[in-house]
């Protein structure tokens, strides 16, 4: 197989498909159908998705939550505006974040946000250039950060989001994402009740999405990327739902790229799903063998990017990108409160 290069998953994007908003009416987008087989497309409405599914199928979803991570602060003794955005709870209070500007938070310096309500001193410099930063504040952490911190939309959306809960899938449970498993965002409590009541089995796994999900490749060889590692836990009862399904003959069907990278970094070569947690760097790029998912319900991913490849790696490339041409033809809505794919 001759070597994967960065630009072989370009496709051109115009500006103006990028989604700024989520829609009013969560399960009102569309639905691209692409059959991994074939190559052949429909296109439906996200609603349709239930056709799609039979009875005995399982549902994988990412339960995780985001936090409101991004925080505006001020340089203790200079004043100077200082962005934190947390990635990753290290320890108690000690969080692994991203600064800006970085010059003006070298180790020791302190930060002070909300007027002194909470203040982080920064202990460490690490890989990339994150910091560790130590953070005091009176009462329970979590209250000051909803009550101070704002949702870290991706770099491309410039909008500011009116509600908050437009962000967060509904059936976040776990709070540790710096940015929401988007492909989820499409399902509202009513459509899942439908789900169940077809005889699909909806099966909750969780796994920490990082900004790293959004870094790009800068390797122009895909084997000389380095992937971001991400927190992710498996419950004893997902994956016996899941080892059930495949047991019975059903399908496992993967809500959003960040359960597939869960459950396929959960599973052992006889492809049975290990309940249990840990962080994974797992990389998925054309060659790989999927060892449980069977489709993919996804949103539609930056061109170039490691959830292109994933995607390309269940699908195959050229179908891939003949369903990205064909999706910008047709004005579909991207990224992460654009529209869907179901890969069948």
């Amino acid at each position: 197989m001759r070597e994967l290069l960065k630009k072989d998953f370009y496709f051109d994007l115009p500006p103006e498909l990028i989604a700024q908003d989520p829609l009013e009416d969560r399960s009102g987008s569309r639905l691209l159908v692409l059959d991994k087989e074939t190559g052949e497309i429909e296109h439906r409405v996200f609603t349709d998705i239930v056709e799609y599914l039979r009875e005995g199928d399982c549902l994988v979803l990412n339960n995780t939550k985001v936090i409101p991570a991004r925080l505006m602060g001020e340089k203790a003794g200079t004043g100077a505006a200082i962005e934190v955005l947390l990635l990753k709870r290290r320890e108690n209070d000690v969080w692994e974040a991203l600064v800006k500007p970085g010059k003006k938070a070298r180790e020791g310096a302190v930060i002070s946000f909300g007027g002194g309500l909470l203040t982080g001193e920064v202990i460490d410099v690490v890989e990339e250039g994150n910091r560790l930063i130590q953070f005091r504040y009176e009462g329970i952490f979590e209250e000051v950060l909803d009550r101070l911190g704002e949702m870290p939309l991706p770099p491309y959306i410039t909008h500011k989001l009116a509600d908050r809960d437009r962000y967060q899938t509904v059936y976040a449970k776990y709070e540790g994402s710096a940015a929401a498993p988007t492909a989820g965002l499409h399902f509202t409590r009513e459509l899942l009740e439908q789900i169940r009541e077809k005889g699909v089995k909806t099966a909750y796994v969780t796994l920490h999405v990082g900004l790293g999900t959004f870094r790009p490749v800068k390797e122009e060889n895909l084997l000389d990327h380095h992937m971001h590692s991400e927190f992710y836990q498996v419950t004893r009862e997902a994956a016996d739902l899941i080892n059930s399904t495949k047991q019975a003959g059903g399908r496992v069907i993967c809500v959003g790229t960040t359960s597939c990278r869960t459950i396929e970094s959960a599973a052992g070569a006889d492809g049975s799903v290990a309940a249990g947690s840990g962080d994974t760097e797992i990389f998925i790029y054309p060659g790989y063998r999927f060892k449980v998912l069977d489709n993919l319900i996804t949103n539609f991913h930056l061109p170039e990017s490691t959830l292109i490849m994933l995607v390309s790696a269940l699908a195959g490339r050229e179908h891939v990108l003949n369903a990205y041409r064909t999706a910008v033809q047709e004005r579909y809505r991207f990224f992460s409160f654009g529209d869907a794919c179901l890969i069948k």
